[in-house]
């Protein structure tokens, strides 16, 4: 499989960034479980990406992915190209009552960077794991309020390597969903403070990173919330109703603290991991009639079925 891997780079266009070869994913996963990347893409900015996506073969498998807080990467591994913005989209800038901040900046890091500049709104950022890209992508959201509260406008690479500003009426947000098609990938989002005290923002962020560790399983090796709430519903508490805390399966198990998470609690496997989910999902629809769907984003194959070795 390596030849394979160097075969397909031979196919790639000429970056400013770095390709490397059958690369390990699971130190990049928070649940630090999955396969390899064929060959795993860190583009150097914006024009390198979209230089990359205008000359890549129409043909190769494409999957972009975050700092992984919210991400299954299976065992088999991840076939093509993997896209992870890294430092060239990590920057944060204010600017006056708006935060500029590249797709690849930290949510956390981004709520920060506003409290310093006394700018309000953007606390709930705190709360949510992950990266701004990850956030814009599914209208992420936390403590009663959402990425489409406070969005701008946001920049994306399309398929063919087209740069393009979207506004909100362009991204389709709905519920942890936006109606942007796939294949397109954030670069950068503009979004929108209003001036505030700092010491009460710095107050409200506390009382919100306070609130996570209180009940949620933050210091576990975990993927976040796991399944969406469906309509009218939590999904912790249909997934308790079903007796599906602490259930396991191997080192795979449903948080006791949070019923929505699962946890790695030594040396889970991916498959173990998803065919767990997939075991709630069993019983919750058995015992509520209600169907859960993921939240956590399961990228790749299981091993045996054409992955990467």
């Amino acid at each position: 499989m390596a030849a394979v891997a160097n075969d397909l780079l031979t196919r790639l266009p000429v970056v400013r960034g770095t390709y490397r070869s059958h690369a390990d994913l699971a130190a990049t996963t928070w649940f630090r479980v999955g396969g390899k990347a064929e060959v795993l893409f860190r583009p150097a900015d914006e024009e390198d990406l979209a230089t990359f996506m205008a000359h890549r073969p129409l043909d190769l498998p494409v999957t972009v992915i975050g700092v992984g807080s919210n991400l299954l990467v299976r065992d088999g591994g991840v076939p093509g190209v993997v896209i992870r913005l890294g430092r060239g989209f990590a920057g944060v800038a204010v600017e006056g009552e708006r935060v500029v901040a590249g797709a690849g900046a930290l949510d956390l890091n981004v709520a920060r960077v506003a409290a310093e500049a006394a700018l309000c709104g953007l606390e709930f950022l705190v709360g949510v794991p992950g990266t701004i890209g990850g956030a814009v992508r599914m209208n992420a959201g936390a403590y009663g309020d959402e990425l489409r509260d406070v969005l701008v406008e946001a920049r994306a690479v399309d398929p063919r390597g087209g740069c393009h500003t979207l506004y909100p009426e362009h991204l389709g947000h709905t519920y942890r969903a936006s109606s942007v098609p796939e294949g397109w990938i954030f670069t950068r989002a503009t979004l929108r403070g209003r001036p505030g005290d700092a010491a009460a923002i710095q107050q409200r962020m506390a009382e919100i990173q306070a609130a996570r560790q209180e009940t949620q399983p933050v210091r576990a090796r975990t993927g976040g919330s796991t399944f969406k709430n469906p309509p009218g519903h939590k999904a912790w508490e249909l997934i308790d109703r079903a007796g599906c805390r602490g259930l396991r399966r191997g080192d795979a198990m449903v948080s006791e603290q949070h019923c929505n998470f699962l946890i790695n609690t030594g040396s889970a496997t991916a498959t173990e991991l998803e065919e767990l989910g997939e075991e709630v999902r069993r019983r919750v629809l058995d015992a509520t009639g209600i169907r859960l769907d993921w939240e956590i984003r399961r990228v790749g194959v299981r091993p045996g079925r054409g992955g990467v070795a």
